[in-house]
């Protein structure tokens, strides 16, 4: 199938072609004509799909042929809901590369950052509008959006924007849209608490789903290294010394994993920033600009601050922390091995890991290769350690615990 066969304009078909886009991936083929039929959508699929030209294209083609009929004048047309900072970024160039032969305007608008150039933006009128959800209810609060005269609303990231507690204001946002709209909702996973939100918003929605095992393709080998949960930031080490070259992206499981492995490559001279939710937008944006650029070729970053994020010529891709989810692997592993190149996925499992391995080996259907020959082997006998809470001698060791606990807590991601 052809770009040309999806009854898309010839503005909107000259920007994909200067992409060096030919052929519509699986979740395009299935879902643009769907939303050009102005159908309610929600689609199972996770980066590196085309999830966002799927969506972004017949956006486009709808807009731009009724721009001519209707006399919008500033008010938002098609508003994007996105979990994260760097997703609604990423986004926004999307539509902006897709609309560059047309006169629709798009622009993104997220927290961490100043409101006030966000204002003088929104001030001159946008048809599209990509946002985090508590930046986009202030900027309603101050009477600076008006969104009741949107046509199409998507959700994009949807399970993630409700493990990030976003329920309530997305139920906010859908409310203060019209109630005759399109609604598009895209999630990597589907769990209940999707399903119920589709349920509330959407209208007789068509179902797609991209099968995530879609994703753990024969371009990416996939090898599994056993190993002790204290020998990992040396194997880690070890095989990127000896094995591991490229462009590399390493992900951990907390933000303070993911400091102390930044701090341990550094020191070894290897070139890495990272990525986690306790950084400030310029740092993160900072972080991942430097590794699309080439300054440095290793990131590591938690599941949630790189969610969506699509970077290309990924060679490799290090599970140091296995997650509890199979699905996640899947997304992870499906970042390299793209557009028929070759890639590699290193996972190490410590002895509390081994379930988790069982898991995503009956979610892909397939074994992954265990390499045997490697310096810091997981003794076969070796079982999870159980870490007991040691007992506080009183109750002013106990209060003074407690309020250390509060003064430290943080997001996790």
């Amino acid at each position: 199938m052809h770009f040309t066969e999806l009854a898309l304009n010839k503005p909107i078909l000259k920007a994909i072609f200067e992409k060096n886009y030919d052929s519509p991936t699986e979740v395009q083929r299935k879902v643009i004509p769907l939303i050009l039929d102005k159908k309610d959508v929600i689609a199972s699929a996770q980066t590196g799909t085309g999830k966002t030209a799927a969506f972004a294209l017949p956006i486009l083609q709808l807009l731009f042929h009724q721009q001519d009929a209707v006399k919008q004048g500033k008010r938002v047309r098609a508003l994007i809901v996105s979990p994260t900072r760097e997703l609604a970024v990423q986004i926004d160039e999307e539509f902006k590369s897709y609309a560059k032969y047309t006169n629709l305007r798009s622009s993104c608008v997220f927290g961490g950052t100043s409101i006030e150039q966000q204002k003088a933006v929104l001030k001159k009128g946008v048809d599209i509008l990509i946002a985090t959800p508590g930046r986009l209810l202030d900027l309603r609060k101050q009477e600076i959006v008006n969104l009741d005269k949107v046509e199409i609303l998507v959700l994009d990231e949807a399970d993630l924007m409700l493990d990030m507690g976003f329920i309530d204001d997305v139920q906010k946002i859908e409310r203060m849209c019209p109630e005759e709209k399109q609604s598009l909702l895209f999630s990597a996973t589907m769990p209940a608490k999707v399903i119920q939100l589709a349920r509330t918003i959407l209208k007789d929605p068509e179902r797609v789903e991209i099968s995530p095992t879609a994703m753990a393709a024969n371009s990416v080998t996939q090898l599994l290294y056993k190993v002790p949960k204290a020998s990992k930031i040396e194997l880690c080490l070890h095989l990127l010394r000896h094995e591991i070259r490229g462009n590399i992206l390493i992900f951990r499981r907390t933000k303070n994993g993911v400091d102390k492995l930044e701090q341990t490559l550094l020191k070894n001279d290897f070139n890495a920033d990272s990525l986690h939710g306790d950084k400030t937008q310029s740092a993160r944006q900072k972080a991942l600009n430097r590794f699309k650029n080439g300054d440095v070729n290793i990131l590591i970053a938690t599941d949630v601050a790189s969610r969506g994020i699509d970077i290309d010529g990924l060679d490799a891709v290090v599970n140091f922390d296995l997650p509890n989810i199979p699905e996640t692997y899947v997304h992870r592993i499906g970042r390299t091995g793209r557009a028929g190149k070759s890639g590699v996925s290193y996972s190490f499992c410590a002895a509390d890991e081994k379930n988790y391995v069982t898991s995503i080996q009956k979610l892909i259907q397939n074994s992954i290769k265990v390499v045997e020959d490697h310096p810091y082997p997981l003794d076969p006998k070796a079982t999870p350690q159980i870490h007991k809470k040691k007992k506080t001698g009183s109750k002013h060791k106990s209060g003074r615990k407690s309020a250390a606990s509060k003064k430290n807590k943080k997001r996790w991601y």
